[in-house]
């Protein structure tokens, strides 16, 4: 079985201005790569269309109706100091939260056994009533009460590798006993939150904060305990925020892994949990600031999903 890739024209539209690190050629450089490869084990979708109800299920409607009346007809305009939005950036949010709707229903349905989600703007760092830093509106905590809701799962597993911590994911699952984050991240470091004294109200947050410098060994070796956690909480389906911003090229922070490292890191999560949810997994873009790293590293990430077989 095949390998869901889903991605939409609109995440090139999303204009952030000159000089911003979440840029339109993060997304154009995965894509021009996967249709250069010709991979015949991807299979290429669209997104859903997304209903305010499944956007109302995470975030207070009265940030959302404020987040819809800031976009721009024209220019740019701002949500925070650095949150830059376009004229094109309503329609690539919308259908980043689509893609993951259509990633999630074509595993759920066997049209492919895994999926990975090249969209943009990320959204691990929104909470319910806030955006943060470069982000708009939390996917994946959206796409995660919408499996709750329609494929009544009890037990979600959220792996945020990413190096920033995602507090907005943190946040809106601190007091949900069906789902389990995991975040290793740089900390101290943007936002401020990860200890590992943040523990959810159901010890359902596992933070693995590691410090600027960390290397391949350092960063493997930690994981290792996120895995543990992994299989202690038997998961019925896991999300991936797939952040490539660990990466020692990345120019906004400070680990120091490799390209090869995000394939390790992804085959021994499909390892882990293929006991528990014969490999259902969807893994959705974060962060990732050089172009170059970005592109290798995804396709290294992809290819473990390729090749993984339950």
């Amino acid at each position: 079985m095949k390998t869901g890739f889903i991605s939409s024209e609109t995440f090139q539209n999303h204009d952030t201005g000159p000089g911003h690190p979440e840029q339109i050629a993060r997304v154009s450089v995965i894509i021009e790569n996967f249709k250069k490869l010709k991979n015949k084990n991807l299979l290429w979708k669209k997104p859903s269309i997304i209903k305010d109800d499944i956007i109302e299920d995470t975030h207070d409607v009265e940030y959302l109706n404020l987040v819809k009346k800031s976009f721009p007809t024209k220019g740019f305009s701002s949500l925070d100091g650095d949150t830059i939005i376009s004229p094109g950036s309503k329609a690539a949010t919308f259908d980043a939260a689509g893609s993951i709707i259509s990633a999630i229903d074509g595993v759920e349905n066997n049209e492919f056994k895994n999926a990975f989600c090249s969209v943009r703007p990320p959204g691990h760092n929104c909470n319910q009533n806030k955006d943060a830093g470069i982000w708009i509106k939390n996917k994946i905590t959206r796409e995660t009460k919408y499996k709750i809701k329609k494929y009544k799962y009890k037990k979600i597993a959220i792996i945020d590798f990413d190096v920033h911590h995602g507090n907005g994911t943190q946040d809106i699952f601190y007091e949900n006993e069906n789902v389990l984050f995991i975040s290793t991240h740089q900390y101290p470091y943007y936002p401020g939150t990860g200890s590992d004294k943040e523990k959810g109200k159901f010890n359902n947050i596992y933070n693995i904060p590691l410090p600027a410098g960390t290397n391949s060994r350092q960063y493997l070796d930690a994981f290792d305990f996120a895995l543990k956690k992994l299989k202690e909480f038997r998961p019925e389906f896991v999300l991936i925020s797939a952040g490539f911003d660990g990466h020692i090229s990345d120019p906004l922070a400070q680990f120091k892994l490799q390209t090869e490292d995000y394939y390790v890191i992804t085959k021994r999560i499909l390892e882990t949990s293929k006991k528990f949810c014969n490999g259902k997994v969807v893994s959705i873009l974060e962060g990732g600031y050089d172009l170059d790293a970005l592109r290798d590293s995804t396709k290294r990430h992809v290819d473990a999903l390729i090749e993984f077989i339950w």
